[in-house]
């Protein structure tokens, strides 16, 4: 598949998926387990199917790589997760999770012993610092409504957030470090995107039912939500469950844009692209929901979108084009 129509499928399920997951979320604040659940199991169900044959068909790379890829998404999760019990306020984990263009590079040039043009460089910072205004002036709105009172004794209060920022930091370089793993596996078992889809979801199954005594709670909420019926189909069901199979079919064509992009890209492209998704998704929440939109928010969107012409090398496309036509007429 072209990595264009990747792409298309990243912006265009994954921004979709962001207008129905806020509508589950602002119903349901704690329904992200249900959420999370439903995404795996629609992947991995459809991946049995018409992936794995119905688990006739071996895979071609080892399942045991798989399972190390599987641990670090896991490791992840619930590391970014338990930072917030750390003292670590939302702004400061939404900043550091848009850190990961910079971690990505990072790691790329220790372990791939990479090495980028001023340009990469160059951009990869305007995209960081545009999305960390976007992600943080957001955050800090939604702070700014909320009134908590802490009364953590001063030095035992910075002793848990600097582990909170430790916490992050490790989950940040781990995130990208999974990244290059999968870079380098595609390199010597070849792209197999559908199937690290499947095993990437159907692995981690199991350990959703320490969470199955949450997940039915927000099943029987599910059930009581007020009726919707569906456009053209004319089915009529509870519209929360609307909400949240939409949600489902959206970030099936998310994820699958990404794993694709991960077999057609290097994973600093992958990153920067998921990256910009992240912004998209940010700014079109915004718009879409009516939230405030800053002159800090379009300092954001300006410095991404200059962080993504410089990092696609449009200028130099741009000067080779003009230089051609010249060319060609002193030839003439």
């Amino acid at each position: 598949m072209h990595p264009a129509l990747a792409v298309s499928l990243v912006f265009a399920g994954c921004c979709s998926n962001v207008v129905f997951l806020e509508l589950l979320a602002r119903k349901h604040p704690g329904c992200g387990n249900i959420v999370t659940f439903a995404q795996f199991l629609f992947i991995a169900v459809e991946g049995f199917l018409f992936e794995a044959d119905l688990g006739r068909k071996p895979p071609a790379i080892p399942l045991r790589y798989y399972t190390i890829m599987v641990t670090m998404f896991f490791t992840v999760s619930v590391v970014n997760n338990y930072a917030l019990n750390l003292n670590i306020a939302m702004p400061l984990h939404m900043v550091f999770r848009s850190g990961s263009l910079i971690a990505n590079m990072i790691l790329g040039i220790i372990i791939l012993k990479k090495r980028y043009s001023i340009f990469k460089y160059t951009s990869i910072a305007l995209v960081s610092v545009g999305i960390f205004i976007c992600t943080f002036m957001s955050a800090k709105q939604v702070t700014s409504h909320q009134s908590s009172v802490s009364e953590n004794d001063g030095f035992q209060a910075f002793a848990w957030w600097l582990l909170g920022i430790g916490a992050l930091t490790f989950a940040l370089l781990m995130s990208a470090r999974m990244g290059i793993f999968q870079e380098t596996l595609y390199k010597q078992f070849g792209k197999h995107s559908k199937e690290a889809l499947f095993y990437n979801h159907a692995l981690p199954l199991p350990g959703f039912i320490f969470l199955a005594s949450d997940i039915y709670d927000h099943a029987v909420l599910f059930n009581k939500s007020e009726s919707y019926q569906i456009p053209v189909v004319g089915v009529t069901m509870p519209i929360m469950w609307f909400y949240l199979l939409m949600n489902v079919i959206t970030q099936y064509v998310c994820i699958r844009g990404v794993f694709i992009l991960t077999t057609e890209c290097a994973s600093l492209t992958v990153t920067l692209v998921v990256t910009l998704r992240k912004f998209v998704s940010l700014i079109f929440s915004i718009l879409y929901f009516q939230n405030p939109f800053t002159a800090w928010h379009w300092l954001g969107t300006s410095l991404v979108f200059i962080g993504t012409l410089l990092y696609t090398e449009v200028w130099n496309s741009l000067g080779a084009a003009e230089s051609q036509p010249q060319k060609g007429h002193k030839e003439n």
